[in-house]
């Protein structure tokens, strides 16, 4: 099992920016992909982007792609979601998953998931 806690959500203006964590532990990522998915009142949870916490390679949505980055702290188990140029449509609570396995890109049937973050972007 793994335990994930997310922090760093608020309240910023259109153009802000905002960086999440995602802290784990209960067990080493090694080997295994870490994703962000957001969810927006009145929609299905989505997801954001991901990271091989080996190999550090990324993977992002195209909403959010060339705004948001995507890292790891392999030392303290912490991954990060640096989001620039906010919009309103961003406007969701943030959550960081994981299956101890293969990538996913979709909420359904992924095990492992953090409480989330609130971000709000006001315009």
């Amino acid at each position: 099992q793994v335990q994930l806690v997310e922090s760093g959500g608020g309240l910023v203006q259109t153009g802000g920016s905002l960086r999440l964590s995602c802290a784990a532990s209960g067990r080493t990522l090694n080997g295994y992909y870490m994703e962000w998915f957001r969810q927006a009142p009145g929609k299905e949870r989505e997801f954001v982007g991901s990271i091989h916490w080996n190999l550090g390679i990324t993977a992002y949505a195209d909403s959010v792609k060339g705004r948001f980055t995507i890292s790891r702290d392999n030392a303290k188990n912490t991954m990060h979601l640096q989001m620039n140029r906010l919009e309103p449509e961003d406007t969701a609570r943030y959550y960081c998953a994981t299956s101890l396995g293969a990538l996913r890109r979709t909420a359904d049937g992924v095990p492992y998931w953090g409480k989330g973050t609130l971000v709000t972007v006001s315009s």
